[in-house]
This record gives C-alpha cells, structure tokens and sequence, in this order.
C-alpha cells in the first residue's frame, strides 16, 4: 500500500491508522488519533464525497454539540454512544465529514 511503503503509516484492514500518542522521549502517553482513509463508494464518510475523515477527541461530546449548534455550524442529528466511547459528526465549510469522538472514562 502507498500510505505504508512511502509514508511509513500503517492502513489496518478497518481502513484507517491509529497513531499512539508519545512524549518528547518517545514514551507513550495515553492517547490516540485516528485517520480513516476508505473509498468514495463507502457510507461511512456520507453524506461527504471526501475519502477520508478527521477525527476530533473532545472532552464533553454533549456540551461540544451543543456549541457548533448554537454557533450555526452543520451538526449531524446522529449521536453514538457504545463501549468505544460517544461520536457525533458535524459537516465543515468545505463539505467534509469530521468526527468528534469522547473516549470512554479513564481513556
């Protein structure tokens, strides 16, 4: 895959890279970030036309929300919650999909 052989990131079979946060020594932290990569073909990225899709760790999902509402940004209704923490999705100027994601309690 290009992404590995040229840029050193490791695709998973999932269609994204986790990347494990570290200190300035190299020692990991507690944190990750996520990069989706897929197909245009796919739903995961709709209503976008993008074949990618940032993901955004945030402290309180709910009162994030709540903000991009009231400030007039493209909130998507949809709000999951399941053992991997709760996601929300809002739609950037550019028409691009981004995820907010709050990690599960004590991640």
């Amino acid at each position: 895959m290009v992404c590995k052989r040229h840029l050193g990131i490791d695709v998973q079979v999932w269609g994204g890279a986790a990347f494990t946060w570290a200190d300035s020594e190299g020692k990991p932290v507690g944190g990750t970030t996520i990069w989706s990569i897929g197909s245009q073909e796919g739903e995961q990225f709709a209503p976008s036309t993008a074949s990618f899709m940032i993901n955004y760790r945030v402290e309180d999902l709910h009162a994030m929300v709540n903000v991009l509402k009231e400030e007039g940004c493209n909130v998507l209704e949809k709000i999951d919650e399941s053992e991997y923490g709760k996601f929300a999705w809002v739609m950037d100027p550019e028409g691009n999909k981004v995820e907010l994601w709050q990690p599960p309690q004590g991640q």
